[in-house]
């Protein structure tokens, strides 16, 4: 039996696109990946608007135990690494 595609990046980063999740569920799931990243894991989260208000509630739930690292800032498209510590 072959082992299920995990859908992660060689440098153990997974992709999250917000963007497909209906925004009433969004923060429910982004807690939920993040609560299922291992130490040293990455979820790269992609979505069409800069989430500040999530950025804020993140650093109040998690503290220094994730790093957040914006890759993009273009209109339409932000991609931030969360990095579990």
């Amino acid at each position: 039996m072959s082992e299920p595609h995990l859908h992660v990046l060689p440098d153990r980063i997974y992709p999250f696109d917000a963007r497909g999740i209906a925004k009433r569920f969004r923060h429910a799931a982004i807690f939920g990946a993040l609560d299922a990243l291992q130490p040293g894991e990455t979820m790269r989260f992609g979505n069409d608007h800069d989430p500040i208000p999530l950025l804020n509630q993140l650093v109040q739930r998690y503290g220094d135990s994730v790093a957040i690292e914006y890759r993009q800032r273009e209109p339409g498209l932000i991609v931030i690494d969360f990095t579990r510590k």
